[in-house]
């Protein structure tokens, strides 16, 4: 029996886009050869590749003033990538939200950026997201718009003049966003678009000037790979493939809006659950905060803490055991996660207050 994944990333996928990849490993669309077994420089190949970005661009409504690259060597490269192409000389302005906006920083200052950093929630053991006022003036605005050890969320993303990047792994492909101010948006596709291996870039037209006129290594700069199609190597072939069909599965319920009702759902049931527990179970996020896709709960007793993790797997349930960082639980309930899935952690937590409270 297959167990119910509320791990964080890598992450669960949708049991028939699995189905469709297990029928298609071994002979693609009857061609009698693999996917994974083709050159990218294929027009077979190069349909699949095309109609990735097609896909992607769809569901955010966007038109031909973005570019979408598809990188290898995850988000986190990119905490590196986005000041070497984009820093012009001024002030990066960050706000600092937790572990991934706190490595972006680094990367950024071991570049030799002239990084501030406007607003943080470090304070509060990042249990927020903090007031945010960005410099018109600055070079670019960054932020981390879901924040997946401490169950944060941006509810709408600061305006400012100056571009806005976000990176947004960990909600990617979740709800619709507006892209009025964002001049770079992106995200590792493996927690709601796919596999590990990638990441997927969209990047305003008039950002890859400055990415052109910079001397950097061709692997490391935007423009390369725009002006390539993403094609200047050979590509993360395989996590292109997944991320077609999440796309296509995407588009299939309805866009970025139905399946942004349905988070809304799974998430307002969870939280409920502890809410109602009369403290047994504890949220670490602000209320007003409060991610949809990355549940972080303590428990009263944190004694019990491993045994509900081992016994929640007892039952079918995986990757539930808190990060490092952070201990505790988290529920990770991305777009693959079903309501029945979060219906049944939310009857297993209660029988295990019953036992244990």
């Amino acid at each position: 029996m297959r167990k119910i994944n509320f791990s964080a990333g890598p992450s669960a996928l949708p049991l028939e886009l699995l189905k469709e990849v297990q029928e298609e490993l071994l002979d693609y669309q009857g061609k009698g050869y693999s996917i994974v077994e083709i050159s990218h420089r294929t027009s077979v190949f190069e349909e699949l590749h095309f109609s990735a970005m097609q896909g992607a661009k769809e569901l955010y409504g966007l038109d031909d003033a973005y570019e979408v690259l598809f990188l290898q060597g995850g988000a986190s490269l990119q905490f590196a990538m986005i000041p070497m192409n984009l820093a012009q000389g001024g002030v990066c302005e960050y706000a600092n939200t937790g572990v991934w906006t706190q490595k972006a920083i680094k990367e950024a200052q071991i570049l030799g950026v002239n990084v501030k950093v406007v607003a943080s929630s470090e304070a509060e053991n990042f249990s927020l997201i903090p007031e945010v006022g960005f410099d018109d003036a600055c070079d670019y605005a960054y932020i981390c718009s879901n924040n997946t050890i401490y169950g944060t969320q941006y509810r709408h993303y600061p305006q400012t003049k100056a571009p806005l990047i976000v990176d947004a792994s960990s909600d990617f492909f979740s709800r619709r966003v507006d892209f009025s101010n964002i001049g770079l948006f992106y995200g590792g596709v493996q927690k709601n678009a796919g596999v590990a291996g990638m990441a997927t870039i969209f990047i305003r037209k008039d950002m890859l000037e400055r990415s052109r006129a910079k001397n950097i290594p061709s692997m490391l700069k935007y423009a390369v790979f725009a002006d390539n199609d993403s094609l200047f190597n050979t590509p993360p072939s395989f996590a292109i493939y997944v991320f077609a069909k999440q796309m296509r599965w995407l588009l299939s319920l309805g866009g970025l809006d139905k399946i942004n009702a349905l988070n809304e759902q799974k998430a307002a049931l969870l939280y409920r659950c502890i809410d109602e527990s009369g403290g047994f179970y504890r949220g670490h996020a602000r209320a007003e905060d409060r991610s949809l896709m990355n549940v972080s709960f303590r428990m009263a007793r944190g004694d019990l803490e491993s045994l509900f993790v081992k016994e929640a797997e007892n039952a079918g349930m995986i990757g539930l055991k808190g990060h490092r960082i952070l201990g505790g639980i988290r529920a990770s309930i991305y777009n693959a996660i079903t309501l029945e899935q979060v219906q049944t952690l939310c009857e297993f937590m209660r029988e295990f207050q019953k036992k244990r409270g």
